[in-house]
């Protein structure tokens, strides 16, 4: 598990200037503007002043430029949006957690981390209980093992508290199924995204996804690159570890059965190697980045992460999508683009919950 295995290094590519960015072929009309920063310090040639006089100037000034390094802490703003469908299935076993503004819940961050935000698909198997379990628990366990520290701290602790979140989420939950008779046996698949500033963090189980569509200037046009990695019980990395554990691997499941090799539940399975430790990356935000995909693999039964990139994009760049009421004009193409992705998927016969959630990423 490589905090940074299979993403881009993020200073391999072009790093953006802070002035706005011209506009791409194709490009979303996403309003976009740069701060003006910092202030001019007195000249120290200008009339003598008197040195308590001088403290208080040189505090001020110090004052603003801490103001404006919390200001340029982070260039992107980010918005969530979601869409779910039941689908062909008897109830709704997904759950999805949407935090623009995580921040808020996480107390006494250092000063250098000036955005949180979260953003979280569970697509539970077996029944709905181990889906809503995550939903409401994991981000709170994320929350509780937060690093006090600085940015750098929580940059070498952040996979540490990951790892921690998730077995605390799995324990917790399988300590409520074995209380109830007979006990529960479903479990969920989980992908998690923190943003810290400009950065941001990926965790998965099974065989949901997140997708970044990034700008391509080489091949001149948006692609959607994977964030996450499917846990499948075929792959072989996954099928040595189940059978290391005593389990076996029949059919592309375990024990014939369950389709993931990781999850959150599945109580049966866990003495089966069947684990909850996800694996965890890293992607930095650019100026080419325009948003986040996170979805359960019932829109990924139905396209691929090309197609999807493909049918988002073109809504998004509809010129005749205006604002109504209070909802912006990229509020409603967001929108319309999670609704109609998530309806697709159910027409092309699916067969499963569908849940999209959007993150826009508009440069401040």
């Amino acid at each position: 598990m490589d905090l940074f295995g299979d993403l881009p290094e993020p200073d391999s590519m072009k790093q953006p200037d802070l002035t706005p960015k011209s506009t791409k072929p194709g490009s979303f009309s996403n309003s976009e503007s740069s701060n003006s920063i910092g202030e001019k310090r007195k000249s120290q040639d200008e009339v003598p002043v008197d040195k308590a006089k001088m403290a208080k100037q040189e505090q001020a000034t110090d004052s603003t430029a801490l103001t404006d390094t919390t200001q340029l802490s982070f260039r992107y703003n980010l918005k969530g949006y979601v869409a779910d469908r039941q689908g062909e299935r008897e109830d709704m076993q997904d759950a999805h957690v949407l935090m623009d503004d995580f921040l808020k819940h996480v107390p006494e961050c250092h000063k250098s981390i000036t955005r949180l935000a979260l953003y979280a698909v569970f697509d539970g198997h077996g029944g709905v209980r181990a889906s809503r379990f995550a939903s409401q628990h994991l981000h709170n366990n994320l929350r509780d093992r937060f690093p006090k520290g600085d940015i750098k701290q929580v940059e070498k602790e952040i996979r540490r508290i990951f790892v921690e979140a998730f077995k605390k989420t799995d324990e917790d939950y399988l300590k409520e199924a074995a209380r109830n008779k007979p006990s529960w046996k479903d479990g969920t698949t989980a992908v998690v995204v923190l943003a810290i500033n400009d950065t941001l963090y990926i965790a998965n189980l099974g065989d949901s996804k997140a997708v970044l569509c990034r700008y391509k200037e080489a091949e001149d046009k948006y692609v959607g690159m994977s964030l996450t990695v499917d846990h499948s019980p075929s792959v072989y990395e996954e099928r040595m570890r189940i059978q290391k554990a005593g389990g076996n691997v029949r059919e592309g499941r375990v024990l014939g059965v369950l389709e993931v090799s990781r999850s959150i539940g599945d109580g049966p399975y866990k003495r089966h190697g069947v684990t909850c430790i996800p694996d965890i990356k890293r992607c930095q935000l650019t100026d080419n980045d325009r948003y986040l995909m996170i979805a359960c693999d019932g829109l990924w039964k139905s396209y691929t992460v090309d197609e999807s990139i493909k049918f988002a994009n073109k809504i998004l760049q509809d010129p005749n999508v205006s604002a109504t009421g209070r909802k912006t004009a990229a509020d409603v193409k967001f929108e319309t683009t999670c609704s109609k992705l998530a309806n697709a998927a159910v027409l092309r016969l699916s067969g499963d919950n569908v849940t999209v959630v959007m993150v826009a990423i508009n440069k401040r």
